[in-house]
């Protein structure tokens, strides 16, 4: 019953072809040390489906993508993640393109084992002509409704972060804005969450009621404990947002080689020590204010 892991670990469990999960919302509690982990390996050729920030971003710059199914890529106060714009109007990958909560709809669908659930998101847009493999329905009842069958997104891995785990896999997230990371793991036939503290069991309702447990230990295949392991991006309480450090990451863009000098300073180094060390190191993480919306 103990699921402790290594980042490498998880990274192991993932091969060239798969269909990766990620989970967290733009610059919000994202699995960002596993995605360096990712960025290390050989792997390739990924169907990504996420809610992007800079996870997506960075995978593009790493050529690790193949497809991308997505409702944004943004990291808020830069609207359009600057790797995701580059490899997008190169056409460096395959894209679908969806509404939010098509995305939503089609991780519910694969987490309920279904083949597509009803919606009327993306009628009457170019979502339709730009997805041929979305098709119409009526509805059987006598509305006769038209809408949209969006299609099950089933993953082969999710890759999540959480607040705190216990050592058998149940997640507290303590974030208010827990969408919809516990979708992303039923979806996955594996999934793996990286999280703040690793707790004994029992320990979780010490810091928040049942409520924020929203991953419980039959969804998940492993943990791994990785204090600031969402870093860039926040995750609420225990840190905010890195402004400063994602504003440097997206002048990077504008660099031909701005993606290796990136790589060299923050991705292409020993251990995860060394990364906190060349952010700034953990009292500067921790004293992050938390964003405002």
């Amino acid at each position: 019953m103990d699921k402790r892991m290594s980042a490498a670990e998880v990274v192991a469990r993932i091969s060239d072809g798969m269909t990766l999960g990620i989970g967290g919302w733009g610059p919000r509690r994202k699995p960002m040390a596993l995605i360096r982990e990712l960025l290390r390996s050989p792997v390739k050729d990924l169907t990504v489906v996420a809610y992007g920030g800079a996870d997506v971003g960075m995978l593009c710059a790493a050529g690790k993508i193949r497809k991308l199914v997505f409702a944004f890529v943004s990291l808020d106060q830069i609207p359009l993640e600057p790797y995701f714009r580059k490899a997008r109007q190169a056409g460096a990958i395959e894209v679908m393109e969806l509404d939010e909560g098509m995305v939503h709809w089609g991780l519910r669908a694969a987490a309920m084992r279904l083949p597509f659930l009803p919606t009327r998101c993306g009628i009457g847009t170019d979502i339709e002509t730009l997805n041929p493999e979305i098709a119409a329905i009526r509805s059987p009842y006598p509305d006769g409704e038209r809408l949209l069958a969006m299609p099950a997104l089933p993953l082969d891995v999710a890759l999540c972060h959480a607040n705190r785990c216990d050592e058998w896999g149940n997640c507290q997230i303590l974030s208010p804005d827990p969408f919809f990371d516990d979708l992303f793991c039923r979806a996955a036939k594996q999934a793996f969450v990286s999280c703040e503290r690793v707790v004994a069991r029992g320990a979780l309702l010490e810091t928040g009621p049942p409520q924020t447990i929203w991953m419980d230990r039959s969804m998940v295949a492993g943990v791994v404990e990785i204090p600031f392991g969402a870093h860039p991006s926040s995750n609420v309480p225990d840190y905010g947002i890195d402004l400063p450090h994602l504003q440097a990451y997206g002048a990077s863009a504008k660099s031909d080689a701005g993606w290796s000098e990136y790589c060299r300073h923050y991705v292409e180094l020993p251990n995860h020590e060394a990364y906190l060390e060349a952010v700034g190191g953990v009292e500067k993480l921790a004293a992050l204010p938390a964003p405002i919306f």
